[in-house]
Parts: structure tokens; sequence; C-alpha cells
């Protein structure tokens, strides 16, 4: 049995399920027990709970579903829920991203090789699984200093880190040795650490390509400017558009087409990370939905364009396809609150915030009572406000003022003193190069 306006998602906010049923859709939603209490999903018209990470457990439910309600499509934009999606498209022949592609984007090493096996022009990064201490030294030999390891399977940054020399090798074995085999901790994501890789390190601006797959064609809406903490790879700033000048854009759509080609998307959001090196766009990393940290609202700010809407309304073609990438009406960008070691001890002004003109978004992570650290990754930040105005820079300006004059959290240190939560500073801003300059030689000038 199918239902011609029925969507199947593989977990979801209220906010998905809200605009499913905006679309006119019949909603099912597979929740996972973790999120059911803060997600119950009311909207909906059928909820139930599984865990979608086991995918035997995943099947089981679906088929229950497809048996008495049916479903045309299935949705998830979700890190955890992305395999299954993929895994029910199979089963049941509804098209779009099948389960191969989909852990194709999960694991980062599988990504790098599956680039190398298409061989159709991709620019990619040397990389090499992790498994024993040696491993580091031989991957050194071949390829030099600084390179990175991280979780093959990892998301948010967490567990990142740079390898700069031999005396760093030590250090990035300990933490590999922790990590491994274990929970991602202070994550909202239900995953262990299944194993790291090493991977080769490109020096240059880092950006993010959003794209949106229509039937295997790739249209890029816009490319986000990202800047990082100096001492980790937490993002700490996003600005769109890109000042990149139209050459370098058109590199970019080449190169991210080139990418999802080989990566078998079909349908749908990506978000592909990359940094813009002496080869041109190098990818980091990708992921088969639009990115977190508020890059969706920075699209529908800077282009008026949905790429949730978008997700749940292609299936069924009830939004318009994307000729070709839309041109900026406008700009956003968002900017974060970090603190130091210690515990929160209140939190005012978000609902203020979410009022202030021009805000696109205000979103806080943690709560009273929660225990937080120093910047290790992007699960450290505290919260986020995202602005539109009428540039980049007025946008990062409107969202810092709301941050430091509405929003206020109070974090008891280590040390017993009460401070209140700061904005996350990059490590300098970033210069693009004019064109025919090389990325390298702008990321290292000042």
């Amino acid at each position: 049995m199918q239902a011609d306006s029925t969507v199947l998602l593989v977990g979801a906010t209220e906010g998905t399920v809200r605009k499913a049923k905006d679309l006119g859709l019949r909603v099912l939603v597979l929740q996972h027990p973790q999120k059911l209490a803060e997600a119950p999903c009311e909207l909906a018209d059928v909820v139930r709970a599984v865990d979608y990470t086991d995918l035997t457990a995943l099947e089981t439910a679906a088929r229950e579903l497809w048996k008495t309600t049916g479903f045309t499509a299935v949705v998830s934009l979700t890190e955890p829920g992305l395999e299954g999606a993929g895994l029910l498209n199979d089963l049941f022949g509804l098209g779009g991203t099948g389960l191969e592609a989909a852990r194709r984007f999960r694991d980062k090493l599988a990504m790098r090789r599956r680039l190398v096996a298409a061989g159709n022009g991709a620019a990619t990064a040397a990389a090499a699984p992790l498994a024993k201490r040696r491993d580091l030294d031989e991957f050194a030999d071949e390829h030099g200093y600084p390179f990175v390891i991280k979780p093959t399977n990892g998301t948010g940054s967490y567990g990142v880190s740079l390898v700069t020399g031999p005396e760093a090798a030590d250090t990035a074995w300990h933490t590999v040795s922790a990590l491994s085999g274990h929970p991602m901790a202070r994550t909202t994501m239900p995953f262990s650490v299944d194993g790291f890789m090493m991977e080769e390190y490109v020096d240059g601006p880092q950006f993010s390509a959003e794209s949106f797959s229509f039937d295997g064609r790739h249209v890029l809406i816009g490319i986000t400017e990202t800047q990082l903490a100096a001492d980790s790879f937490a993002a700490f700033s996003h600005v769109m558009p890109t000042r990149l000048d139209d050459a370098a854009q058109a590199g970019v759509l080449d190169a991210v087409s080139r990418f999802l080609d080989a990566m078998e998307l079909r349908d749908g959001p990506a978000h592909t990370e990359f940094r813009l090196g002496e080869r041109g766009p190098v990818v980091i990393e990708s992921h088969n939905r639009f990115g977190g940290g508020a890059i969706n609202q920075l699209v529908r700010g800077a282009y008026g364009i949905d790429l949730e809407t978008y997700a749940l309304g292609w299936p069924f073609r009830l939004v318009p396809e994307i000729s070709r990438p839309p041109r900026a009406r406008g700009a956003a960008a968002v900017r974060f609150l970090v603190s130091g070691p210690g515990q929160v001890e209140s939190i005012t002004g978000v609902e203020d915030a979410r009022a202030e003109p021009g805000v696109l978004a205000a979103q806080m992570w943690v709560k009273p009572g929660d225990t937080v650290r120093a910047v290790e990754d992007s699960w450290d930040r505290l919260g986020l406000v995202a602005a539109a105005a009428a540039t980049g820079d007025m946008a990062v300006r409107r969202a810092e003022e709301v941050l430091r004059d509405t929003i206020r959290i109070q974090v008891r240190g280590e040390d017993g003193v009460v401070r209140p939560a700061r904005i996350a500073l990059p490590d300098r801003p970033q210069r693009h190069p004019a064109h025919g300059e090389s990325a390298v030689a702008m990321a290292t000038a000042d």
C-alpha cells in the first residue's frame, strides 16, 4: 500500500513536522527514544519510538507502517537518520539516495576512497586508516607534517586534532585510544566512535557549499564563509554570501558537482565543507543534509530559500526545481557564545533576542545546571544568534550586538567566580583571493 502524499521522517523536530504539514503532507515519524521527550512531534499523524541507528529495528518499524499506512517518500535531516533513510529508499524502491551513498557521506575514509576510485577529477586529500601508533609516523614519512586525525564517523569537529610534528604524535595517539569505541560524549548524536583516520592538512581558508540535488543534477545554492577557533577546528563564524569572485565560485560549483557525482547523491540537500588550497577547492567532508549551526537560516536569510522545505517538498514535486545558482538578496551571519569551564547558572534574553529586528534564529544548547568546558570542538559552543542584513559585515555586527546586549548566559567558573559567556572570536579575519591569486599565499599573508 502507498499513500501519495505521505512522508516518513526518520528523526524529526517539531519544526520539520510543521513544515511538512504546511506542504499538505501526511506525516509519519520514527523518532529516537532519546529524542522523544524534547521533540514528541505532536503534529505528526503517526509517531513511533525506535532506535533508528539500529537498522534491523528501523526496518521492522518501517515495514509495519508500509503495511498499515503506506508512504511515498522517506526523508531524514538528522545525521543519525541518514543511513536509515537510505536503507528504506532501497527496500521500498522509492528512488533517491540509497544506503551505500549515505554510508559514504558518514564514513570519511570511505568518502576519500570513493573519490580516488571515481577518477572524475574531484580534488581530494591523501588519507589512511589509523589503527596503530606507528601509523602516525608512517603517514608523516609519506605526507609530512602537519596532518589531521579525525574519527571516521564524527561530526561537529568532535575528536579532530592537528598533528604538528613528531612531538605531537604521542598526544594524538592518546586521544585516539581514549575515544575509539566509546560514545561521542557531549553530543546530541547517539553514536560511538568507530575508528580514526589520518588526513593530509589542506592550508587555506575554509568554506562550505550549500547545494540541492534534483534527480542527480546539483545546484549550488550558496557558499558559506567559515572561520574557525584559533586552537581547534570548532566553527566560530559563518557568513553568506561569499565574497569570492565569479571565477572562484565557478570553480567551486565544478568541484562540488564532481564530488557529489562521485558520491552518487541523487536528491536533496548537501553541506560540503572545503578549503581553497593551492590545488583549488579540496573537499574536507560532506553531509547529505543541510548544515548545522543555523546554516539553513542563513540560506533563507540571504537567498530566500528554505532547504528544509525543499527536502520535504521535492520528493512530491511540491516545490519548483531550481535551475541555476540563485542571486543573493541580502546577507546573513551567525556568531556563537562560548565560555571557560564551569557550570551554567542562568540564561536570560533568548525570547527577546528572537524578537529583535533582523534576527533569523537564537538557539541555546545549554540550560542552568549544565557543566560546560573550554572549547575543544563545536559541541562545546553554548548557543548562537543568526542575523540578516544588507551586507555580510553588517550581519556579523547585528548578530554580535544581539549576543552582547540581549542574551546573557552566566557561568560559575571552577574558581567560583560567575562570569558571562562571551562571543566566540575566530582565529583571524579571512581575506579572499583575487582572481588568479593563490589561496594558500592569501591565507598565510598578513
